[in-house]
């Protein structure tokens, strides 16, 4: 009788004659989301999280409340159903290239990401102007309250990502 040597869930080696949990199809499902949260260290967790929940948001705003995307969307010509499409696509394809370059730890999406989250501070007096009526809304007072919420939490992000920076590179856990 032939022993072989298992792996356990994390590819680690086992001792001899015990089981090998790599080959089942319910430590698959395991090991994959066991490596996504080894792979990705805290800040890359992070912005992907905060992607997600953007591309999130963006779907519900489209479903529920289309209204808010549609008077800007009316300047172009066109039927509002393909337009609100094709920006859900466009945004969706964008959002999936930041997280793979996340993933992958490309420099440049690091450099990218850091600029447009430190840009998003200027979201809270911009809000803050449009809720006081001092600019005009570009949409209703929940979605203004929402876009200096975005910013701050961007703003923050970003603080991380500095302290990640200058502890470990690009990429750094904070």
């Amino acid at each position: 009788m032939r022993v072989t040597v298992g792996h356990l869930l994390d590819g680690t080696r086992c001792p001899r004659g015990a089981p090998d949990l790599s080959r089942t199809t319910h430590s698959r499902k395991w090991t994959f989301w066991l490596s996504f949260f080894t792979i990705l260290n805290r800040t890359q967790q992070l912005v992907v999280g905060f992607f997600v929940l953007v591309w999130i948001a963006l779907v519900a705003i489209l479903v529920l409340a289309p209204e808010v995307y549609t008077q800007t969307l009316q300047k172009v010509a066109g039927k509002s159903l393909a337009i609100e499409a094709s920006l859900l696509i466009a945004l969706s394809a964008l959002i999936a290239v930041l997280v793979v370059g996340v993933f992958r730890r490309w420099r440049w999406t690091f450099w990218l990401v850091l600029i447009a989250f430190l840009s998003g501070v200027l979201r809270l007096p911009a809000s803050a102007l449009q809720l006081a009526g001092v600019m005009p809304a570009s949409g209703p007072t929940w979605y203004e309250a929402l876009q200096g919420v975005i910013g701050v939490v961007q703003f923050l992000i970003a603080i991380a990502m500095i302290a990640g920076y200058r502890k470990a590179g690009v990429w750094g856990q904070f």
